[in-house]
């Protein structure tokens, strides 16, 4: 047995708080009759769950991976031109499960991929403001006027970045290694932001998104979340 307005969240319908919103509107029915009151118990196997007149599909158990993507592969579940796919790398996932964001196709790193349709939405949500951190080797090294116009934002063509957090870590065969810590998820955004102060990004990975880090991981591993980190991504996600 399971809470109705969970289900509705694990169906992908909406969050679980706007799921309770649906549901004291008198908007979902459960076996033809209207519900109007959260906390009900169904048994999402056998129950007729409706919301505004449109069936629940019965839903596959959510699941959630962490996958260290790497370079040459795309962050879709199709691609016309036949190139390599994130899910490509998934062996033995029967669900179906999709990226949370993107990728570039030249880049590396952390990835997270599931079901989970509310959680999907709830973390590319510009409004939630999940941060994501990223390792960027650049073509020289950036000074002090150059980190903080990072830091403030940059004028790009889709308009101002937000604020972000740039840190130069350290130098390697002339390069300049960023750390930087951004919450949009704009096309190509940190590289796009390194050109603009004149420093061209080499090589860029993701190493963390919000609570979740890549660790020990290697590129095209990939893992199952734990508890722990489910529970902090839903609380960063407001769900």
């Amino acid at each position: 047995m399971e809470r109705l307005q969970k289900y509705m969240a694990r169906a992908g319908v909406a969050s679980r708080r706007q799921s309770e919103e649906l549901i004291a509107r008198g908007l979902v029915k459960v076996n033809g009759q209207t519900v109007s009151t959260p906390g009900l118990k169904i048994d999402p196997l056998s129950d007729r769950v409706e919301v505004k007149g449109q069936v629940l599909k019965k839903t596959e158990d959510l699941v959630y991976i962490l996958l260290y993507k790497p370079v040459g592969c795309v962050s879709t579940v199709s691609d016309p031109e036949g190139r390599r796919k994130v899910t490509d790398l998934l062996h033995g996932i029967k669900q179906r499960v999709y990226p949370v964001g993107r990728l570039d196709y030249d880049s590396e790193g952390l990835l997270l991929l599931t079901n989970d349709g509310a959680l999907t939405y709830a973390l590319t949500h510009p409004s939630h403001e999940v941060p994501k951190t990223y390792r960027a080797w650049v073509a020289g090294v950036p000074g002090p006027d150059k980190l903080k116009a990072l830091t403030r934002g940059i004028e790009l063509e889709d308009g101002l970045t937000a604020p972000a957090k740039v840190t130069l870590v350290g130098t390697q065969n002339g390069a300049g290694i960023l750390q930087i810590t951004i919450h949009e998820g704009r096309n190509r955004q940190v590289r796009r932001m390194c050109e603009h102060i004149g420093h061209q990004v080499q090589h860029l990975r993701r190493e963390s998104i919000g609570p979740l880090h890549l660790g020990q991981m290697q590129p095209g591993q990939f893992r199952y979340l734990n508890t722990g980190e489910l529970v902090q991504l839903k609380k960063i996600a407001k769900i």
